[in-house]
């Protein structure tokens, strides 16, 4: 597995931990709009503290485990994956944005919005490191 695979497992994995739980909560137990929402807002302090953890471990580790192939530049192959995610990642992003900033306010207002906003924000990275995993399984 290269070093640009084993980063985005990695950033998944991040991903899902720090901010599935938060989404859970939010779901379950949406926030009022009052402001400030000190509440709300903790939730995604600790969430992005929980992200930033991870992949601070996660990159330390990988770097000490096999520091020449942190070091490598990026290949070919490497430049074509990751433009092919990036541009898949940004169409989802797009929708979202459409979604949140053209649609919501329709029917929604507040937090609503914003955590439509930051939900966004995380499926678009997920669809980024979701096609940079089976681009490099399918090359693997």
């Amino acid at each position: 597995m290269s070093y640009r695979e084993k980063v985005a497992w990695l950033s998944l994995l991040a991903i899902l931990v720090a901010f599935g739980p938060y989404f859970a909560v939010v779901a379950t137990a949406p926030p009022d709009d009052t402001l400030p929402n000190l509440r709300q807002l903790w939730l995604f302090a600790i969430a992005v503290a929980v992200q930033l953890a991870i992949l601070g471990a996660g990159h330390a580790l990988f770097r000490l485990r096999t520091p020449e192939e942190a070091r490598e530049p990026a290949d070919e192959r490497d430049l074509a994956i990751q433009r092919r995610s990036v541009s898949i990642a940004y169409g989802t992003l797009i929708a979202g944005v459409i979604m949140v900033a053209i649609i919501m306010p329709f029917y929604a207002g507040g937090w609503a919005i914003v955590n439509g906003a930051i939900f966004a924000i995380v499926l678009a990275e997920l669809v980024s490191y979701g096609v940079t995993v089976v681009a490099y399984r399918r090359q693997s």
